[in-house]
């Protein structure tokens, strides 16, 4: 086994990392590889790789038209990789501590208001899907905005934890971390309707032993997936003239957590809620907040309207 896949292994069975998360550092490093054998051949040893190596790397992933989130994605796997060659295989020093990358630049999250989610939900053709596809699609859109979970997690959601007399939900997020998410009681209705259609049905009823059956699965009974996933919220958002750059699962995530602290929930319950392990991650929505508090008071103090009308119009 060669040291990349030691890594990889390390990251899997001693840091519980999750198949995704191993599977991006993969992803990453064989990138490196790959690029070291056609551009330093004097660096194919991991143990001889040097800082100006990998400086020629970053230069040609931005030339590549990769962004400065990517780059410092792969930057970051490199540097946990010698990292654990310093402390598991004698590396004397780690090359990617001396790179120098260009900051991330701060883009509010995406978020949709309360009431067009609501519509989005109403607006999920059963006519076009069929009562069982529209049922769970709704339920897609319910969930992620209801809860803030991931769409890893929804995929990955067992029905047996999915608990509509206790109302809530046992979550497995990064790192295979368990979190119980509290639901309402509209949630609980939709999940005990989709259910109802989903147990009819042979082609995609489930075993009451089985514990290991996912909750949402697709019209054949086989499991969902990301990429459906995507495509439902995609199409829904798109339909419900939703307008960013990308209309993805995380958009609704973004929305609870800002809708949560609109409504006045401490940021340290929206951290939990949300599985963040550092309470930064959950501060950018503060931000958010912020804005539209700004925007609000900007259209109706009579402090901040200008003469001329509202705004000085």
């Amino acid at each position: 086994m060669n040291l990349i896949e030691q890594f990889l292994e390390y990251l899997r069975l001693e840091l519980n990392y999750s198949k995704l998360t191993v599977d991006a550092y993969r992803a990453d490093l064989k990138a490196w590889a790959v690029f070291a054998t056609d551009n330093c051949p004097d660096s194919l040893r991991p143990m001889d790789v040097t800082t100006s190596d990998l400086r020629l790397w970053i230069g040609a992933l931005a030339s590549g038209g990769n962004s400065v989130r990517t780059i410092r994605r792969k930057a970051s796997s490199l540097r946990a990789f010698f990292r654990y060659l310093m402390s598991r295989h004698g590396l004397d020093s780690n090359p990617a501590s001396g790179l120098i990358l260009a900051k991330i630049p701060k883009n509010l999250p995406v978020y949709i208001r309360k009431e067009d989610t609501e519509r989005i939900l109403d607006d999920v053709d059963s006519e076009t899907d069929g009562e069982f596809t529209a049922s769970r699609n709704r339920l897609i859109i319910d969930l992620l905005y209801s809860t803030g979970m991931r769409c890893s997690e929804l995929v990955g959601l067992l029905d047996v934890n999915t608990d509509t007399r206790k109302g809530e939900l046992k979550v497995l997020g990064k790192r295979n971390k368990e979190r119980i998410i509290p639901i309402g009681p509209e949630l609980m209705e939709a999940i005990d309707a989709y259910r109802v259609l989903r147990d009819s049905s042979p082609d995609t009823s489930i075993s009451l032993h089985d514990r290991q059956a996912p909750l949402l699965v697709k019209a054949d009974g086989a499991p969902l997936y990301r990429r459906l996933v995507y495509r439902v919220v995609n199409r829904a958002l798109t339909e419900g003239n939703v307008h960013a750059a990308r209309l993805s699962p995380h958009v609704l995530r973004h929305s609870f957590a800002t809708d949560m602290l609109n409504a006045g929930a401490p940021i340290s319950s929206v951290q939990q809620l949300l599985g963040h392990a550092s309470l930064a991650s959950t501060q950018i929505y503060t931000h958010v907040t912020y804005s539209e508090l700004k925007h609000n008071y900007q259209l109706a103090h009579p402090r901040a309207l200008k003469k001329g009308g509202k705004n000085g119009n």
